[in-house]
């Protein structure tokens, strides 16, 4: 088969733009890695923020608790004398200072907060003085009416304290709302760079297949003008035989390339996929606790991003790679079958597809159809290969019959000439007409797409066919079942047929 310049030269363009666009979907898992990796760093680094701020709050709020309880522990003791109460705000008034110190070293980044403890502590120096004045007066027999307890000291200094730590948890919810803004700010570039990355690999993925389609298609056109010349041409055959040879491993080689070129960065979305999960798991369950804990800090739209978009994101990625799993797995199935050496031996037909009868008697059975194995000639061939063409075939005619009515699938077999013909026949559903060569193709399927399949089967078994020296074809109609035709020649040594 001759191929032309201008063929060569879009061959060549093909393969430019392929590893072309496999070394930006490559560049593109890489930005993803990168991307995932700076969200997980942002994610712990705003969480260790947002962590500290309510950290602080706390502190805060205790020791205004602390406050609130030395100032009524003092009250006590003034107007009943009793030592319990002097104990009370003793005891509170010796904790006041650790607390100061404790926000002291959490807020040291935080000079308003720093401002602010200072003059804390300077009421807090005051009123411990105020104590100490207020024990003695009260020892000696002093008394304090309850018009002039509204003019002391101590309740303005109080009141003071009050304000400056109420002064402080404005800071700190400030705070607390930056951070959570920064954190959205980080999910939306994430999601900017997650859904580019989407888009190449799919573009990636897109046109490695429709390559790969149009070398299926050009190898089915070159086999079929073989099978139409004249056999008595030999010097025509070993020709086209030749150029189809060639082209075969062609595709071969640059299907494995290709597919597994394509598997790594896989595992990497793969990967990165369920780091996100992870992440998101951890985001939402620290905004549910924060929404307990806060309820007005937490911004419902982060919720629904969160708790909605993100995982609905996340599983059209996880849907979309094992698709493309599937689809890598079978174009490295079909290009191992391709390269493997075939071993021809003398096989019983009749208990090689009787055993194939049975291992599916159960699935016949659940859908209401009965398997015939009618006696079948022998032949000389590649075990594996012939079981994998007539599974195929036996599993496809139980897969597709038609509902509704009982269901039949007969294998019979018979000599022609100098070949050996297989028939699996059904009463299914059948295939339009039009679709009779197009259920070959890889990844393409005919009618009602509902039942499980990538549109694998059927060109593996036509690529084993070839291998094996023969051809495939379907005799259908819609409704009317189908018959596929299997023709081989009876006898095959290293890889060629040979007559008896």
């Amino acid at each position: 088969m001759n191929v032309s310049p201008g063929r060569v030269q879009l061959d060549r363009g093909v393969a430019r733009a392929l590893i072309a666009l496999t070394s930006l979907g490559f560049l593109a898992l890489v930005a993803a890695g990168g991307a995932a990796a700076w969200l997980q760093v942002r994610n712990q680094d705003n969480s260790r923020w947002v962590e500290h701020t309510l950290d602080v709050e706390a502190r805060i709020n205790e020791f205004a608790m602390m406050n609130e309880r030395v100032e009524t522990g003092r009250r006590g003791y003034i107007f009943s004398r009793q030592d319990s109460f002097r104990r009370v705000f003793q005891q509170a008034a010796a904790t006041l200072p650790r607390m100061l110190d404790e926000l002291d070293r959490l807020t040291h980044d935080n000079p308003a907060e720093q401002r602010r403890l200072a003059q804390l502590r300077q009421l807090i120096a005051e009123k411990q003085l105020l104590q100490q004045e207020t024990v003695a007066a009260m020892r000696a027999g002093g008394t304090v009416s309850p018009v002039a307890f509204e003019n002391d000291r101590g309740v303005a200094i109080t009141r003071q304290i009050r304000g400056l730590a109420h002064e402080m948890r404005a800071e700190e919810q400030r705070l607390l709302v930056e951070r959570a803004e920064s954190q959205r700010a980080t999910l939306r570039v994430f999601y900017v760079v997650l859904g580019l990355t989407g888009a190449i690999l799919i573009l990636v993925a897109g046109t490695t297949i429709f390559v790969m389609l149009r070398y299926t298609r050009e190898l089915t056109a070159s086999r079929a003008e073989l099978h139409r010349l004249n056999e008595g041409l030999e010097d025509v055959v070993q020709e086209r035989t030749a150029d189809l040879q060639r082209a075969n491993q062609e595709i071969q080689r640059f299907a494995y390339i290709v597919s597994h070129d394509l598997r790594s960065p896989l595992v990497n979305v793969m990967g990165f996929t369920a780091e996100l999960d992870a992440a998101r798991a951890t985001t939402s369950t620290f905004l549910a606790g924060l929404a307990a804990d806060h309820p007005t800090l937490v911004d419902p739209e982060v919720r629904t991003a969160v708790d909605e978009d993100l995982p609905e994101a996340i599983g059209f990625i996880r849907t979309s790679t094992q698709k493309m799993d599937r689809l890598i797995n079978a174009i490295l199935r079909l290009s191992r079958e391709g390269r493997r050496t075939l071993t021809p031996e003398r096989i019983g037909m009749t208990a090689l597809v009787q055993g194939i009868a049975d291992s599916l008697h159960h699935r016949a059975t659940e859908v209401g159809a009965e398997i015939t194995v009618e006696p079948l000639p022998d032949i000389v061939s590649d075990r594996l290969a012939l079981e994998q063409i007539l599974s195929n075939l036996v599993e496809n005619a139980v897969k597709y019959l038609s509902p509704g009515r009982p269901g039949f699938v007969r294998v019979s077999g018979r000599r022609e000439r100098d070949r050996v013909i297989y028939e699996v026949s059904d009463n299914g559903r059948g295939i339009d007409p039009k679709d009779h060569e197009r259920i070959f193709d890889l990844f393409r399927r005919s009618g009602a797409q509902d039942r499980p399949g990538e549109g694998i089967g059927l060109a593996h078994v036509r690529t084993l066919a070839y291998r094996l020296g023969g051809v495939i074809d379907v005799k259908s109609e819609l409704d009317q079942g189908a018959v596929f035709r299997l023709s081989l020649p009876p006898n095959l040594r290293d890889g060629e047929p040979i007559d008896d």
